[in-house]
């Protein structure tokens, strides 16, 4: 038998999360426009954090699929995709994403996330992760947050530390970023006050 902890119910993802400068929403096929502006506009930018991607993966009905599946993953409970919106222009600014939600025993899971390259330097990311990163521990009632990142990132590594995320290890050729195999510092952040 399923107890309340083992899924994340439809009921409890947010309509929005608001911040000081950001409003968070979940990621639905609602906004392909916003999502594909924003991947063609950041393509060069993000590409040295990502995988290789096909030209098809920027195409509007590509985008239209990823949001479709991010939502049912939305829905399903494991995971959460936040898309990162100025609510006085309307415009995308970036994303964050919780995913591979593990229930039982271990109550974790991975984030992810990127910003516009305009966006940087603001205090945008670390505005919105607070506000997520709560949610996720507070509502969700998730215990632990890994967060990953190549060594040569210091943006990432700095804002990590400035969140909380304690490092944890070395991978050594762990994820396929840009077409080569590459190492990653592992961190993580504990949801301590649920511990009790």
């Amino acid at each position: 038998m399923e107890d309340d902890v083992t899924r994340v119910h439809i009921d409890v993802l947010p309509r929005e999360i608001l911040t000081a400068r950001l409003k968070l929403v979940p990621a639905c096929e609602q906004f392909a426009h916003e999502l594909h502006e924003y991947s063609i506009e950041n393509h060069a930018h993000l590409q040295p954090w990502e995988p290789l991607r096909a030209e098809s993966f920027f195409e509007k009905k590509s985008v239209r699929r990823r949001l479709s599946m991010m939502a049912h993953n939305n829905n399903s409970g494991v995971a959460v995709h936040l898309l990162l919106f100025s609510p006085g222009t309307g415009e995308m600014v970036g994303e964050c994403n919780f995913t591979n939600i593990v229930r039982g025993p271990f109550q974790a899971c991975h984030l992810g996330f990127s910003l516009a390259k305009r966006f940087e330097g603001q205090g945008l990311m670390r505005e919105a992760l607070t506000s997520a990163i709560t949610y996720i521990f507070d509502e969700i009632g998730l215990h632990r947050i890994m967060a990953n990142f190549r060594p040569e990132n210091v943006r990432s590594e700095e804002l990590l530390k400035r969140l909380g995320f304690e490092r944890e290890g070395l991978a050594r050729s762990y994820l396929r970023i840009n077409g080569v195999w590459v190492d990653h510092v592992l961190t993580s952040l504990i949801n301590h006050i649920r511990e009790r």
